[in-house]
């Protein structure tokens, strides 16, 4: 079975952790571990966020003296995929010796007029107080929300059109590479007046490419594995309720935050209504359950589909 897996950020950074490159590189290893499971048994693909490693990269590039002004956000989302893929390469390559492993760096498409370019809601970097983050703002330029009960920096974040890099990607795993690619949704590019490739200042959910990737690549299954163990309605209130088992229309029927989990339902519900196969998202350490229909949130075409495990 061919199974596309994305990595939130937050699953390789957590909350409150130091973005140190040792923890980093533990919470990989972690990952891997997850990861390997599933690739024993399946054809595994590995996408992979970055918004909080983007956010790390953007400040140090703001605040060197040597710089006439800061890297741009294509450019650093090129510096995260490398940094994160190398990781994770290493670390799949410890976990399943003899198995071949390659990690990419990869643009994805998008449109030069997107309406996400006058309305930022990407989360990238660390969560601020809501004072510190306005300081910030103020300092570079910055748009800051809320995000839950902190405030973080936003960007725009344009729709995926296309991974530039799909053909060779399907090649890859045709030949049965454990393939890691498209971190942090990829590098976003447009085609500019002459039709060349060209990078713009955005950041694109990782989520969201994921899913036009899982299509492209005829994926069997699509997760996207965070720190939850499920989507919730209600979510940080009293009437918060776990969600299992459930279909796009009815995923459709409720409200979830735009910069967070808003793109996860967006891509899942995409996936499974353009595919007719089965998606989730829930927890990286349960991935192994999720295939079994077990923990997170499942998502197929109607409520009496069967589960992946079962195809």
């Amino acid at each position: 079975m061919r199974v596309l897996v994305a990595l939130g950020g937050n699953a390789l950074l957590r909350r409150g952790q130091r973005p140190d490159a040792d923890v980093q590189r533990e919470n990989v290893r972690l990952a891997a571990a997850s990861l390997a499971r599933l690739a024993v048994e399946h054809e595994l693909i590995v996408t992979h966020g970055n918004g909080p490693q983007v956010g790390v990269l953007a400040l140090e590039s703001a605040h060197d003296p040597n710089l006439s002004r800061p890297y741009p956000l294509d450019t650093i989302g090129a510096e995260t995929q490398g940094m994160i893929g190398y990781w994770l390469l290493q670390a799949l390559q410890n976990a399943l010796p003899g198995r071949q492993v390659a990690s990419l760096i990869n643009q994805t498409l998008v449109s030069a007029v997107d309406p996400a370019f006058d309305d930022p809601t990407k989360f990238v970097g660390q969560v601020y107080e809501k004072e510190e983050a306005e300081k910030l703002a103020a300092e570079y330029g910055w748009i800051v929300k809320r995000d839950g009960v902190h405030w973080r920096r936003v960007v725009p974040s344009p729709a995926p059109q296309r991974v530039v890099e799909t053909r060779l990607i399907r090649r890859l795993v045709r030949d049965g590479v454990l393939t890691i690619c498209a971190g942090g949704g990829g590098v976003p590019v447009i085609r500019n007046e002459v039709g060349q490739l060209q990078g713009i200042e955005a950041v694109v959910d990782k989520d969201l490419t994921a899913s036009v990737l899982a299509e492209a690549l005829e994926a069997d299954v699509f997760m996207s594995l965070t720190d939850v163990p499920r989507v919730a309605r209600h979510f940080g209130t009293p009437r918060q309720e776990e969600i299992g088992h459930t279909t796009p229309h009815e995923l459709r029927a409720e409200h979830f935050p735009a910069g967070s989990m808003g793109p996860k339902v967006e891509a899942v519900a995409r996936f499974v209504e353009t595919t007719g196969d089965m998606a989730a998202i829930g927890r990286l350490e349960d991935a192994a359950l999720i295939l079994e229909g077990k923990a997170g949130t499942i998502v197929t075409p109607n409520a009496t589909w069967p589960l992946a495990s079962t195809l």
